[in-house]
């Protein structure tokens, strides 16, 4: 099985930089100055997304033992919608917070970071409340925040509301290249303290009491990686805008594709597919359909369908 496994990596990987390489050099006509680090950065700002809405979805999905639910269930993803419309509502979208990406990007990762910090510090005090618990509160209040986003999107002035519109989908169309060397670093950093700790996921995965029973630090590493979660998240989401059902998507076949319990395969495997479906489907949107629509507007309809699949197959099997 652990061959089967690392056969079916290399097989990813081989697609993932067939894809990437087809992305940079098709119908290049000549233009390397001009458009091959343009392309560049585009891949790389596809890598680092699809690499922190994997990493996160897959360690979110272990720590709640549910493989239908997704980081942005806690409201991070209504936040940064909130973020945006609230800016452009008091400020007008010539104010630097909307015109400068440097500083939107780092506001918006800050506001989310301090938010998933307070959730966590309310309900995690003393060791009072569970996951669950969070669960129900992240639904709650990311129901809150598109209410008032709705609310200022219709007193908005219409030509800014479009601007509104604008980062309501994921882009990368139009990602600053200095942001992208910024989230590498965030997400590099994270990705290498958390590695560290996929080996007590494994544990995780057999349940909270077999878990502890074993040894695990069970509140302590689910807190770490609670925050970890919070954070890739609020980077991906603040680089290139929110992508809903991908971390779902990519998690599950994931779990399909390799049947093992090792989350260092398991969540390679789910990056490397993330890296496939965003440069490939980037690929499709730019050449086949010439940017009438958007990625993410392709994603979140399959990942829909894909939702409801998997909630009427739980329900056959439960």
């Amino acid at each position: 099985m652990r061959n089967s496994n690392t056969m079916k990596l290399g097989i990813l990987a081989l697609v993932a930089a067939g894809c990437c390489g087809i992305y940079l050099f098709h119908q290049l006509n000549g233009s390397f100055d001009y458009a091959l680090p343009r392309r560049g950065i585009k891949i790389l700002a596809m890598i680092l997304t699809g690499v922190a809405i994997s990493y996160s979805t897959v360690i979110f999905q272990t720590i709640t033992h549910n493989r239908i639910l997704t980081p942005s269930i806690m409201g991070l993803d209504s936040l940064y919608l909130l973020i945006q419309t609230l800016a452009i509502f008091f400020l007008g979208s010539d104010h630097i917070t909307i015109v400068n990406k440097q500083v939107n990007f780092i506001l918006s990762v800050i506001a989310m970071i301090i938010f998933a910090l307070m959730l966590y510090q309310f309900l995690f005090k003393k060791g009072q409340r569970s996951v669950y618990f969070l669960l129900l509160v992240g639904i709650i209040v990311g129901t809150f925040f598109g209410s008032i986003t709705t609310f200022l999107q219709v007193l908005i002035d219409p030509n800014e509301f479009q601007i509104v519109q604008d980062r309501m989908f994921a882009s990368f169309n139009n990602v600053n290249s200095d942001l992208v060397w910024l989230a590498l670093a965030f997400i590099g950093i994270l990705i290498v303290i958390g590695w560290k700790s996929l080996r007590y996921l494994d544990v995780l995965s057999l349940g909270r009491d077999i878990a502890i029973n074993l040894g695990v630090s069970y509140d302590k590493i689910v807190k770490r990686m609670l925050i970890m979660v919070s954070i890739l998240i609020a980077v991906s989401t603040a680089l290139v805008g929110p992508i809903t059902f991908f971390g779902l998507i990519v998690a599950n076949l994931s779990y399909q594709f390799f049947k093992s319990y090792k989350h260092s395969i398991l969540i390679t495997g789910a990056s490397l597919m993330s890296v496939i479906a965003l440069v490939g489907g980037q690929w499709v949107v730019e050449r086949v359909f010439t940017f009438s629509t958007t990625l993410s507007v392709i994603i979140n309809f399959i990942g829909g369908v894909y939702f409801i699949y998997l909630l009427l197959k739980e329900s056959r099997s439960a």
